[in-house]
């Protein structure tokens, strides 16, 4: 046992050493490559990269042939933002070159594929202090597992950055926090308060992408991502409303979403791409077509509320697109936080009656099980199984946000609907005593669909309901059928999972 940990060790340490050329030295970020959709014969490519003021990016080369020009996105302190609009064929050995790398891409999705799903990458405290070995183990993994056998796909389901740092970038916003309710209502967000801010989310964005393991895959396998509470700070929409009412919160939510744009959609707010929904940008969720196979993300964030999840914008646009996914497509419908969920009414009651313990009220808020959703729960399920009995399509659901792994399924008019949670991709586990409590809560059970139940259940091959390992999830399609599998940390794959 020693001795393989050796091996593993050292794998990894030249996994390292091999990827630091996905950063080159002068101060260039990326290329970190996004899906735009594909179809048969082509692959629509954006590639986003980041480089010093003055600085005009390498040649961007596709296919050893065409040079691509780029649009010069955005210039913010010190750094211009470029970005590659491109086609690649359909190839399982398709390719571009960046300077003097060429990235292979398998944009093969007509047959059988694999797609890659991680969620919370980075934890709260202490996150850039972790030696990146131990950090990003499991993306280490994941690009060995590419090797192996290519993903053509990643999708980032949450909590892409931990931005809570963003709290001390400004001594004013520092002393903003610490004062009462009506001096925070009083504040301005000041044009050196917006600097400062907009500039952590960048640099912070850059800090994570950078990390050779991290921009190993982005740069190879194209990515499409759902922000969540972390990516603005932890929260965000579920504390009071008074809160979020306040000018110097609403400028911060506008710096989060500038670089939300920027680093998770590669392009810039005033210029969304045309998979965005709502072309007033008021929700920023949005669609992407493959060959037999549509991803949609609706965004839980940019209008929630205490007492809203989604929003007007975003209600509409969600229920709008799935009246226009085309015919026999199976739907991969990423929600950040897990449609189907444990009993948090009794957690809330509970926490209603200990008044030190209410600092937690905002977290529960957060999950769709929460007693304040609990309608706009229902109507999520009913509006998912409307589509699924009704429009006679498959539908998976993907989540992350609760730092443990799990499924569940929602039983309707005798079809099984499956919920697969990863979650986190570099977040540390939970104790073992936490995914047992959770554990018990879901026994408790909680069916909001009278004669619909929704279970939550243990992965393949394990016993308790939560596993608290971190963890990554592989999609695979094999003819007409799929399949999910779990990597959990120092424990392995699970079983299969017909889906």
């Amino acid at each position: 046992m020693i001795l393989g940990s050796i091996i593993i060790k050292a794998e990894s340490d030249c996994m390292a050493d091999k990827q630091n050329s996905a950063i080159s030295t002068n101060g260039t970020f990326g290329p970190f490559l996004f899906a735009r959709g594909s179809d048969d014969k082509t692959a629509r490519l954006a590639a986003l990269v980041v480089t010093p003021e003055g600085a005009d990016p390498a040649e961007f080369r596709i296919m050893g042939q065409d040079i691509v020009t780029p649009t010069k996105l955005a210039n913010r302190f010190g750094r211009h933002y470029w970005r590659y609009d491109f086609e690649l064929p359909v190839a399982s050995d398709a390719h571009y070159s960046f300077d003097i790398e060429t990235y292979y891409v398998n944009t093969d999705l007509t047959h059988d594929l694999r797609i890659g799903f991680v969620s919370c990458n980075g934890q709260e405290d202490g996150d850039l202090d972790r030696p990146l070995a131990d950090r990003n183990a499991l993306w280490i993994d994941l690009a060995r597992e590419h090797r192996k056998r290519p993903f053509s796909l990643l999708l980032h389901g949450g909590d892409q950055i931990y931005a809570d740092g963003v709290w001390g970038c400004h001594p004013d916003i520092v002393t903003w926090k610490k004062t009462r309710r009506q001096q925070k209502l009083a504040a301005d967000f000041t044009p050196e308060m917006r600097n400062s801010v907009l500039k952590f989310y960048l640099e912070h964005y850059l800090e994570i992408y950078g990390q050779p393991q991290i921009s190993h895959i982005l740069a190879r396998v194209p990515s499409l991502m759902m922000w969540d509470d972390h990516d603005i700070f932890d929260g965000w929409g579920s504390h009071k409303k008074w809160f979020h009412d306040s000018m110097v919160a609403k400028g911060m939510f506008a710096c989060a979403r500038e670089a939300f744009c920027l680093m998770q959609l590669c392009t810039v707010p005033d210029e969304l791409p045309q998979k965005i929904l709502d072309r007033s940008g008021q929700s920023l969720g949005w669609r992407t077509d493959f060959p037999g196979f549509s991803v949609i993300a609706p965004d839980l964030r940019s209008e929630r509320t205490p007492h809203a999840i989604m929003g007007e914008h975003g209600w509409r646009d969600m229920i709008a697109t799935l009246d226009t996914i085309p015919e026999h497509h199976r739907i991969l419908l990423m929600s950040s936080v897990p449609v189907i969920g444990p009993r948090l009414s009794l957690v809330e009651a509970i926490l209603h009656l200990m008044p030190s313990a209410q600092k937690y009220e905002d977290d529960l808020r957060d999950q769709w099980q929460s007693r304040w959703h609990r309608k706009e729960w229902c109507r999520f399920l009913e509006t998912i199984e409307d589509v699924v009995v009704k429009g006679g399509y498959d539908m998976t659901l993907l989540s992350g946000e609760i730092h443990v792994a799990t499924r569940g399924t929602f039983e309707t008019h005798g079809k099984s609907i499956h919920q697969l949670v990863a979650s986190g991709i570099s977040h540390t586990a939970p104790p073992v005593a936490f995914a047992r409590a959770l554990g018990l809560l879901a026994w408790i059970g909680d069916n909001p669909l009278p004669g619909r139940p929704t279970k939550l259940k243990p992965l393949p091959g394990r016993i308790g309901t939560y596993c608290a390992a971190r963890n990554y999830l592989t999609l695979d399609r094999k003819g007409e059928n799929w399949r999910a599998n779990w990597h959990l940390e120092n424990i392995g794959w699970t079983p299969d999972l017909t889906i």
